[in-house]
């Protein structure tokens, strides 16, 4: 697997968010099959706390690059 290959932005949505960790998983139909993308608080734009609620919509840039047993992260999310 290349190292940080960026897949540009997508639209998606919080499956799971752990608050009280900062982070979560997201889903989006420009994932291959089986694939979610992990997401860190600290990726969130926002001003103030940073946190997700499952089921709420977003947008990210999608990077395939491994984290924590996941093969794409989050960077850039964007509450819609």
């Amino acid at each position: 697997m290349s190292d940080s290959t960026v897949h540009g932005t997508v639209h998606g949505m919080v499956k799971v968010w752990h608050a009280e960790e900062g982070w979560g998983v997201l889903s989006s139909p420009s994932l291959p099959d089986g694939h979610d993308a992990w997401a860190h608080f600290s990726d969130i734009i926002a001003d103030g706390y940073r946190s997700l609620r499952a089921g709420e919509r977003v947008t990210f840039e999608l990077v395939r690059r491994e984290q924590d047993g996941f093969q794409y992260v989050a960077e850039n999310v964007r509450s819609l």
